[in-house]
């Protein structure tokens, strides 16, 4: 891209290097003098946001794009001669990567409290991976990317771990009741944590594509605590099977009086049985199998917020109600969809620009997201 040369025009275009980048903006530093007729090429994992005088005016979809600004070639210098020959018409173009970013990492920097119906109140540590994509270039940039020339995945990953973290901690409150139950729930709780983070990634414009819980830890102490009570179910299961042998023992003896060859065959007998009289005393079964679930394909059907019909990519009103889809901005109280001038939301009135603030935990003073029910630090429930 050249933007201060003086005759010819530019020729804008992006290539991700990195593969970690979510935002670039063209020129890098600052903003440039952008002419009318300059050509802008976007790839098709790509969209372009054309700001000019500070406004996001339009986004592009793949293709090749003929953008008009008031700057006009040869008399943009001479007309910028007031301005110390920097002309006030700026402009910056801002390239959003709409692919899916895979193996983003999210865990608990801190232990987080739970309190569970058997152990009481303990502290756990989670981590797993999430896959995130940008599904509104315009209302993500507003919201998170600002005036950056990049903005990369590894900057907005603290503080999507954070949200994860919270809605972890109160989805856990709400459907588990003790760290017992949590083996065979890792699939029910990453899909309904993802449900429960829908709405966080979408007011900045944000996807979540897929999220996986790869371990859920107690402390040590509750760790051994847990075997200790595996190995009393154990001792109680070989109580039974004491028993058992025991009393075969006995038929064994009974008929072996009658003849050898009789309390030899039982002997034999015995041998074949025992592996299947140990997997049914222990609670296994043999070709039971505890595959994972295999991971649910993406529709890939983008829907509309307001009424649920599927719509394109690159639509900008819904054909069935027509909300608008190219966002600008997104009240932060009901999440619908804002034009740029709006000061009120028109369906709940809340103040366009004004955000919700986080809570206090009133047990222990710790600052929660403003959502949040349940406080990450001592698990106490938010009466709101």
């Amino acid at each position: 891209m050249g933007t201060d040369n003086v005759v010819f025009l530019e020729v804008l275009e992006w290539f991700d290097d990195t593969g970690k980048e979510l935002v670039h903006r063209l020129p890098e530093k600052g903003s440039g003098e952008i002419k009318w007729g300059a050509q802008l090429t976007v790839r098709e994992n790509q969209a372009a946001v054309f700001f000019y005088q500070g406004r996001a005016l339009d986004a592009f979809p793949a293709g090749r794009h003929t953008l008009k600004t008031a700057n006009i070639p040869i008399l943009t210098k001479i007309l910028s001669t007031p301005w110390g020959m920097t002309s006030p018409l700026r402009a910056e173009v801002y390239f959003v990567n709409l692919k899916v970013f895979t193996n983003l990492k999210w865990g608990t920097r801190d232990p987080v409290a739970f309190k569970d119906s058997e152990l009481g109140l303990i502290r756990l540590r989670a981590f797993g991976v999430l896959n995130l994509q940008v599904v509104q270039p315009v209302l993500f940039i507003n919201s998170l990317v600002g005036t950056q020339g990049k903005y990369t995945t590894e900057e907005i990953e603290e503080y999507l771990n954070r949200v994860v973290v919270s809605r972890f901690n109160d989805y856990m409150g709400e459907t588990i009741d003790s760290v017992l139950n949590l083996p065979a729930k890792y699939d029910e709780l990453s899909e309904g944590l993802a449900a429960r983070l829908k709405d966080d990634f979408s007011r900045f414009g944000l996807g979540l594509d897929h999220l996986y819980i790869n371990a859920i830890t107690p402390p040590p102490e509750v760790q051994k605590a847990i075997d200790d009570r595996s190995r009393m179910g154990v001792f109680q299961d070989m109580n039974k099977l004491m028993q058992m042998k025991a009393a075969m023992a006995m038929e064994k003896a009974a008929e072996g009086e009658s003849g050898a060859g009789a309390g030899m065959g039982m002997g034999t007998g015995l041998g074949l049985m025992m592996p299947a009289m140990f997997a049914q005393f222990f609670g296994g079964t043999a070709g039971g199998g505890g595959g994972s679930v295999p991971p649910r394909a993406p529709s890939g059907d983008l829907a509309c917020q307001e009424c649920g019909q599927a719509i394109a990519p690159d639509a900008r009103f819904c054909p069935y109600c027509g909300h608008q889809q190219l966002v600008f901005q997104r009240c932060a109280e009901c999440g619908k969809n804002l034009p740029p001038t709006a000061k009120f939301c028109p369906r709940c009135g809340h103040p366009a620009d004004q955000d919700k603030a986080p809570w206090t935990c009133a047990k222990c003073g710790s600052e929660n997201l403003p959502d949040a029910l349940f406080c990450n630090q001592c698990g106490e429930k938010h009466e709101s």
